[in-house]
């Protein structure tokens, strides 16, 4: 099969700022020991560690979508593939996502290496389960905010299963970005949650899990997608915008 990662600059990790430093175009690297990493416009209002949800990695239609959306917006994007994402990639063969707990650890390591090499704040985010990672980083080190694309906030059908016990740990800006109709967590349910005094939800009109609106509903997929990436570029340039930008 295609090497899903070709053209993919392998780097050490030592040598990720400097490299940076000198790409003005958007970046594409294999960096040793931890995996993909796509870099993605410049740091305008921030930068923000973007991961995938559990079923589809950093080059899904929906990921590709958001990410440009935010780079346009003045965000730069670090987008990176969990570990068993890309065996996936690289086997054809599909899998479940490993213990959370792992899956934190390795973005973890990927916002202590990125997170020093610039001035202005790196956020976290993902879609879904990427979602959900970041807001788990944020629960245990501080971080500038999160940007939740279609939370997790219970498996579908199972609205008795919350995954919020990590929640009053966070004590930074956490933005969620929910459609109206998404099974993991409907606008009917979710705003009755106990969620945070700095967690702001807003909600995409008609949206499921991916923001995708029903055909009655005239409205387009990508325009929602891209609405959301404005709401969220919004949401970082209203908590700050670094020094010298």
């Amino acid at each position: 099969m295609p090497d899903a990662y070709a053209g993919y600059l392998p780097l050490p990790p030592d040598a990720l700022e400097d490299t940076l430093a000198k790409t003005e175009a958007p970046g594409f690297f294999l960096v040793e020991g931890l995996g993909p990493l796509a870099v993605v416009g410049r740091a305008h209002i921030g930068r923000i560690l973007w991961a995938h949800g559990a079923g589809a990695g950093h080059q899904s239609s929906f990921m590709q979508r958001m990410i440009n959306g935010l780079a346009a917006q003045g965000l730069q994007v670090f987008a990176i593939d969990f570990p068993y994402m890309q065996q996936i990639n690289q086997q054809g063969k599909r899998r479940p996502p490993p213990p959370v707990a792992h899956t934190v650890a390795h973005f973890t390591a990927w916002y202590r290496l990125l997170a020093p090499l610039a001035a202005s704040p790196l956020w976290v985010g993902g879609k879904s389960m990427g979602g959900r990672i970041a807001t788990m980083l944020a629960s245990q080190q501080a971080c500038p905010g999160v940007i939740a694309a279609g939370y997790p906030f219970h498996p579908p059908k199972a609205p008795e299963k919350r995954r919020l016990s990590h929640w009053p740990d966070i004590h930074c800006p956490v933005l969620v970005l929910q459609g109206e109709r998404d099974p993991f967590g409907t606008r009917e349910e979710v705003i009755g949650y106990p969620l945070t005094p700095q967690t702001r939800l807003d909600w995409l009109t008609d949206g499921d899990h991916d923001f995708k609106p029903r055909r009655a509903s005239g409205l387009k997929h990508e325009f929602l997608i891209d609405e959301a990436a404005s709401l969220a570029a919004s949401f970082v340039r209203a908590h700050g915008t670094p020094s010298g930008m």
